[in-house]
C-alpha cells in the first residue's frame, strides 16, 4: 500500500520511533548549528525578557529550548513523544510541557513568538495550513514564526534514523510560502540549509515569517 499525504500513518509511526531513539537522539542533538542560532536570534532579537515562545515539536528541549530558557523567555513546549519530553521535564522543569500531536494541537493562550523546528516535515502536508492558522491565532500583533520545511517537491515517504522508521512529508519550499502569505504572514527571512540532492537527502529550509 502507497503513503499518500492524508493517510495519516505518520502519527503513530513516528510517535513510536521517537520514543524508541530518546536516548541516543538526547545523547547525539546537544548544540545548535551556525544557522540555527541565525534563524534565533532573527525570531526573538526584539521580544522582551520573559516573553513566551511557543515550541512546536521540542523533543528533548535540547537544544531550541535549552537557548531560549537561557535568554531569558519562557518556553511551552509540545510534542507527541513521552519519552522526548520526559527529557525536557528533567532539563528544564519549570517550563511547560505539554503531551499533544502537532495537528490537533490547538494553543490556549497567546505567545511573542512560536518555532516549529524540523517538525513539521514529519506531519502530513495538507495539515500544513490549519497549523499555520493556529500559530497565527496564538501570535500576538507582529509575532514571528520560524519554522523548517523539506527542500524540494516529492511524494511522502519513509526513512530510517537510528534503524527506526520515520514518515516524511512536506509542500515544497514555494507552496509552503505562499500557505504562509495566504494565513497572514510576512515573509521576514528564508533560506536553504541543506540543498536537494539526487540521493535520500530531499532537502532543508528554514523560514522566519511575521503575523501581520
Amino acid at each position: 500500500m502507497g503513503i499518500t499525504p492524508d493517510s495519516g500513518i505518520g502519527r503513530d509511526m513516528n510517535r513510536e520511533s521517537y520514543d524508541a531513539i530518546a536516548v541516543q537522539w538526547e545523547q547525539v542533538r546537544v548544540r545548535m548549528s551556525d544557522a540555527e542560532q541565525r534563524i534565533l536570534e532573527l525570531l526573538c532579537g526584539d521580544l522582551r525578557f520573559g516573553c513566551t515562545v511557543l515550541d512546536l515539536g521540542c523533543g528533548t528541549g535540547r537544544p531550541i529550548a535549552e537557548y531560549l530558557v537561557s535568554q531569558g523567555f519562557s518556553v511551552t513546549g509540545v510534542d507527541q513523544s513521552v519519552q522526548m519530553l520526559g527529557f525536557a521535564r528533567q532539563r528544564l522543569p519549570t517550563q511547560e510541557w505539554i503531551l499533544a500531536n502537532l495537528d490537533t494541537f490547538v494553543p490556549g493562550q497567546s505567545f511573542s513568538a512560536v518555532i516549529a523546528w524540523d517538525s513539521l516535515f514529519h506531519v502530513s502536508r495538507v495539515l500544513y495550513g490549519s497549523i499555520f492558522r493556529n500559530v497565527k491565532m496564538a501570535l500576538q500583533p507582529g509575532g514571528r514564526f520560524a519554522l523548517t520545511v523539506g527542500g524540494s517537491e516529492h511524494p511522502p515517504f519513509t526513512d530510517t534514523m537510528f534503524d527506526r522508521e520515520f514518515f516524511y512529508d512536506s509542500h515544497s519550499p514555494e507552496v509552503a510560502l505562499q500557505l504562509l502569505r495566504d494565513t497572514g504572514f510576512e515573509l521576514v527571512h528564508s533560506e536553504f540549509l541543506n540543498l536537494p540532492t539526487s540521493g535520500r537527502d530531499k532537502g532543508r529550509f528554514a523560514m522566519v515569517a511575521r503575523a501581520a
